[in-house]
């Protein structure tokens, strides 16, 4: 399973790269970089995560607002975890179940969202269906550089 993750984290890594052409390279490695260090497990070969845009926020110093698209197979998830700064989710493809530490086992379908403040544990990020796919978009904003995902060990 690991070598099948780190081939996953590649070809996102270069998936990540043929888009961002236009881009400097120091670009493309900042934004980059705290999404493609996945040598994490996940739940199944087909969950991925795809860095879509990454700008820094002009009106506020030193932040950054990165947009990420999360696809999660049948039965996908991503284990616990922390994000630097806040994450507004919104649920584009079947239904999410999702964990905050403290907090109760929610479900979010299609169109709905929610939100992570700074340094909460998000236990369970998880395809709620082992049959049909799942996606959301997560939208962070984060300080400029920051690692976006940690996860708990």
């Amino acid at each position: 399973m690991p070598v099948y993750m780190t081939i996953m984290a590649g070809l996102a890594c270069a998936f990540v790269a043929g888009k961002a052409l236009p881009l400097t390279m120091d670009a493309i490695s900042t934004i980059a970089a705290p999404l493609c260090a996945a040598s994490n497990p996940v739940g199944s070969a087909l969950d991925t995560v795809e860095p879509i845009a990454s700008y820094a926020l002009p009106n506020v110093p030193g932040k950054r607002v990165t947009i990420v698209r999360v696809f999660y197979g049948p039965g996908g998830f991503t284990r616990a975890h922390r994000h630097a700064g806040s994450v507004t989710a919104y649920v584009t493809k079947g239904e999410i179940r999702s964990q905050l530490g403290g907090g109760p086992v929610e479900t979010f379908k299609v169109g709905q969202s929610f939100f992570e403040p700074p340094g909460a544990t998000h236990l369970i990020s998880a395809n709620a269906s082992n049959t049909e796919p799942a996606e959301l978009i997560a939208v962070f904003v984060a300080d400029e550089g920051a690692q976006l995902t940690t996860f708990i060990e």
